[in-house]
């Protein structure tokens, strides 16, 4: 096969930022995808519909003219969180669903949630109303080592809260181990999981192995190939309740590489080459229009796009190293192989 068209893919699961970075990257994926779930951890995070409005208006000025690409806005939920506000949000439309950060979990999450027991009655209004819960599901107890910190959230946070909260819609974002993709194939019609590019491509060995490699470093960090091949094995099934989210995350270069890092990998401008390449070599190229731009809203209720994109196999693709920002440049991810597939 040498040519693949599939339906306009969608990203669920973006980080876009604000200000000089969101002028800079919008266009890397408003470029391939149709829609995108904006995460909402600006500083200050995003958690009430106004600051949502305000947000999705400040995205559509930054796209190029006569972009048709749709940011589908959520809030960042939070103990405070006013579960009538965020009702009426998504009842006019305006947020598609609510991120879920552990306090400390990731980039700018110190607003997340620290006691569970206080946003019950937001989760219940959320099943009530039918507004997903998107998930960064990983613990945060200093006990717990960071490559096991996926597997014990299942246990002792997601897996108690959606027995607790019947209906609650959840998506377990950018899982990274064979304990995520078995709980996310056996939570029925409630439950999603989105894949990340690059978690398809690295494993914890292209951080760590032959000096430290602040480009691959992110979170959930990379895990063992075991659990990388599991991830491909899903992505690829075509199995409904897996889909594309690729955690894109642009930093500067100089927060990347600095004495503590930022942890992000910036996928956005070349998802689609890496995935078709990745289809490919796992023979399965007819599952990629599933994971890309099928799966992913019929979890969301949402129809697919009418436009459709043509990937074309040739000579190898190349990509910028680099987008330039006002205050720096941020690096495009790496797959560390040859890229044959382009957009056409």
């Amino acid at each position: 096969m040498t040519q693949i068209t599939l339906r306009r893919p969608d990203d669920w699961h973006l980080h876009l930022r604000d200000g000089d970075m969101l002028q800079a990257v919008a266009p890397e994926t408003a470029r391939h995808f149709g829609r995108a779930i904006i995460m909402p951890n600006l500083v200050p995070p995003v958690v009430t519909g106004a600051q949502a409005s305000a947000y999705r208006d400040r995205i559509l000025a930054a796209l190029p003219e006569g972009s048709a690409f749709e940011p589908l806005m959520t809030l960042y939920l939070t103990e405070d969180t006013d579960p009538e506000d965020l009702a009426r949000a998504h009842t006019d439309g305006l947020i598609k669903a609510v991120k879920l950060y552990p306090a400390g979990a990731t980039t700018n999450s110190a607003s997340g949630v620290k006691n569970f027991d206080k946003v019950r009655p937001v989760l219940e209004k959320m099943a009530e109303i039918g507004c997903p819960l998107c998930v960064h599901g990983e613990v945060v107890d200093d006990d717990v080592d960071i490559f096991d910190r996926e597997a014990v959230f299942i246990d002792r946070i997601l897996d108690p809260l959606r027995q607790a909260t019947p209906g609650l819609r959840v998506v377990m974002e950018h899982i990274t181990t064979a304990q995520g993709a078995d709980y996310a194939r056996s939570g029925g019609k409630d439950l999603g999981a989105t894949i990340t590019t690059h978690h398809l491509v690295i494993n914890r060995n292209a951080i760590l192995a032959g000096g430290i490699k602040p480009h691959y470093y992110c979170l959930p960090v990379a895990k063992r190939e075991e659990h990388r091949l599991a991830l491909r094995k899903a992505a690829t099934s075509g199995e409904a309740c897996y889909f594309l989210g690729t955690d894109s995350a642009p930093h500067l270069d100089g927060a990347k590489l600095a004495p503590c890092g930022c942890a992000g990998c910036f996928t956005a401008t070349n998802t689609m080459s890496i995935l078709a390449e990745v289809f490919e070599q796992d023979c399965a190229l007819d599952e990629l229009e599933a994971f890309a731009s099928l799966n992913g809203p019929a979890f969301y209720g949402l129809p697919v796009n009418a436009e459709s994109i043509t990937l074309t196999k040739g000579d190898p693709v190349t990509y910028p190293d680099r987008i330039q920002t006002p205050n720096g440049d941020v690096t495009v991810f790496d797959p560390m192989m040859p890229l044959h597939w382009r957009v056409s």
